[in-house]
């Protein structure tokens, strides 16, 4: 009986498959399936996929994922700019020959080399503590005294299976929800009870985890887009009022820099791929140079191309002294950029993890609630 609208992204999809399967479709096109994914559900999806195959169906899987088409796939087509490039045989294909198929290039990877972590704490959680009482009338705990600091310099990663309480964290930092206790400072000052505009003021960069409600409005040209949730600061605005031709000027900045792929900025975001959608979010929220970026699956549903970009882009700001908090699904990407892991599961924090030695399985793992405390890589877990 709950709306669709109240499940998290990854509930969304399990709903999308469970719908297209009870109807009985014999051809079943799956677009990013396992984005929302932790690497259990992945396998018991790919297992249903084979079953569904032994009984006769198609399945048409797309994905940016090669690990896992090269996997499931019997055969692989990659397109690119809307022209297929090439058809291959998973047997004898490596990840590396279809990344260069599709991007003309090696497979980048999230790897961090070095360390820029400083001592200087830019957000401070203590205490965060959120309940909700639901239609049924019983009250649940949805933050569970979350407690955690990033320092500039630093990414924080937090991995958990959606649903967990990471969204409602991430909406009591940007002061969208307020906690029934606990305490925020961002660089030094309390911002508690601070409205999300002064929070976005004082430097906090969003990037949120559902692009299209969230993140955009769909119907509007780009530059209107680069304007939202920075209404009141330069160069969207002057002494109080829009300032458009700045806004436009900045825009066609933005489109440049960050390699944003469209015929114009006055074209609607809807018109734009998913990829070029993310990365003027990013481009947006990274002009105003936060001292915080709360980045909520940066590269969901994003081909590898923009993925690199993306990922270029938050490793420079963190060279900067850009703090980060990052959440995603994707565990490479979790492992890769963070300098400290943080596994949350039921609206606590239950482990932590060395990003240097855990494995994605590993992590997995603690994400399903099987494992807690500080997390160590064994020889047993590698087997």
């Amino acid at each position: 009986d709950v709306l669709v609208e109240e499940l998290g992204v990854a509930d969304r999809q399990r709903v999308e498959i469970l719908k297209v399967l009870y109807r009985g479709a014999r051809t079943l096109i799956l677009d990013e399936p396992t984005a929302v994914l932790v690497p259990q559900e992945v396998d018991a999806l790919f297992d249903n996929l084979r079953e569904l195959k032994a009984e006769g169906l198609t399945v048409i899987f797309i994905s940016h994922k090669l690990g896992e088409v090269l996997s499931v796939a019997d055969e692989i087509t990659v397109i690119r700019r809307g022209t297929t490039v090439g058809t291959v045989e998973p047997r004898g294909t490596t990840p590396r020959q279809l990344a260069e198929l599709m991007v003309g290039s090696e497979l980048p990877t999230p790897e961090t080399e070095e360390s820029t972590v400083t001592d200087v704490p830019m957000l401070e959680l203590a205490g965060l503590h959120l309940t909700q009482t639901g239609l049924d009338g019983v009250e649940r705990i949805i933050l569970d005294e979350i407690s955690f600091t990033i320092h500039q310099g630093e990414v924080l990663g937090i991995a958990g299976v959606e649903g967990n309480g990471q969204s409602e964290l991430v909406e009591a930092i940007m002061g969208m929800r307020q906690p029934d206790a606990g305490v925020i400072t961002l660089d030094g000052t309390d911002i508690s009870h601070a409205a999300t505009r002064d929070r976005r003021e004082s430097g906090i960069g969003y990037i949120p985890e559902d692009r299209h409600r969230h993140g955009l409005l769909l119907e509007a040209p780009l530059w209107e887009n680069r304007i939202l949730g920075h209404v009141t600061e330069k160069p969207n605005s002057r002494g109080g009022l829009l300032d458009i031709k700045a806004a436009r000027a900045d825009t066609e900045r933005i489109v440049r820099a960050y390699d944003v792929r469209t015929p114009g900025i006055d074209v609607t975001a809807a018109s734009l791929s998913g990829g070029n959608q993310q990365k003027l979010i990013v481009g947006r929220e990274m002009s105003h140079r936060p001292k915080l970026l709360i980045a909520a699956h940066p590269t969901r549903g994003v081909d590898v191309g923009a993925q690199a970009a993306i990922w270029d882009h938050i490793r420079e700001a963190r060279r900067e002294g850009l703090a980060v908090l990052l959440i995603s699904a994707d565990l490479d990407e979790l492992i890769g950029l963070s300098d400290t892991l943080r596994v949350m599961y039921r609206g606590r924090l239950v482990a932590d993890a060395d990003p240097a030695t855990i494995t994605p399985e590993e992590l997995g793992s603690a994400m399903t609630g099987a494992a807690t405390g500080h997390l160590e890589h064994t020889e047993d877990d590698a087997r």
